[in-house]
């Protein structure tokens, strides 16, 4: 346990110096490199060099070239934990809004039990097809609580490294969560209101660093301020 402290603080610290190196707003088809880096997120090459395929923010000091998003709706993957909206029925299927352009699907014969229309679930994408059309797989219905937007681009700061933001937001609020990696996330029981407060903040400041440790402490100033 010790050990695996250790290695999270340095982690920590790590993500923080890439944070505070220089950031860099760029465009659609905007020139990130031209050096030889590795590949990440929303880039592509031509004629040797790196360019952005999204509006968002690059750190040109950074080993790969990546491009974290600053909006839009979601693109679905393969293996992603999704938060899903029961919109209809086929004779086979249930169609699921995952907040995307592209629909999504439950075969009935894969749950034992009938969706209604509303109902809010969790599921795994096991496919996507040619034209983005997503097979679910793992069905979770979830009962009562409320369903809270973000952008799909700001879900790994809403988890954060290891969780540790996710931790955060559960034990500052003492609402059970689960995130979707399609931008809605589930929240149920504890000081929702607080929660959905908590989450904003995260979409707003999510391009600056150290933002874990600002949730928490606005977390325990509101919780004081509940007290007092």
């Amino acid at each position: 346990m010790r050990l695996q402290k250790e290695k999270t603080e340095i982690e920590e610290r790590e993500e923080i110096g890439r944070e505070q190196k220089q950031k860099k707003i760029v465009i659609p088809g905007e020139l990130i490199t031209d050096q030889r880096k590795r590949l990440g997120q929303h880039t592509f090459i031509e004629n040797g060099k790196v360019y952005s395929d999204s509006l968002g923010i690059t750190y040109p000091d950074a080993g790969t070239a990546y491009v974290v998003p600053l909006h839009g709706r979601y693109i679905p993957v393969r293996n992603d934990l999704i938060i899903g909206i029961v919109s209809g029925e086929t004779f086979n299927s249930y169609i699921i809004d995952i907040n995307s352009i592209y629909r999504s699907f439950v075969s009935k014969d894969a749950i034992r039990y009938h969706l209604k229309r509303g109902s809010v679930i969790s599921a795994i994408i096991k496919d996507v097809n040619e034209i983005n059309e997503a097979d679910l797989v793992e069905i979770r219905v979830f009962y009562d609580g409320e369903v809270v937007e973000v952008s799909p681009a700001k879900v790994p700061r809403v988890i954060g490294r290891n969780g540790s933001m996710l931790k955060v937001l559960k034990d500052g609020t003492g609402c059970s969560l689960v995130v979707g990696r399609n931008g809605w996330v589930w929240v149920k029981n504890g000081d929702i209101a607080l929660c959905v407060k908590a989450i904003r903040l995260i979409e707003k400041e999510a391009h600056l660093s150290n933002l874990t440790n600002r949730v928490d402490a606005f977390l325990k100033e509101k919780k004081g301020e509940k007290q007092k």
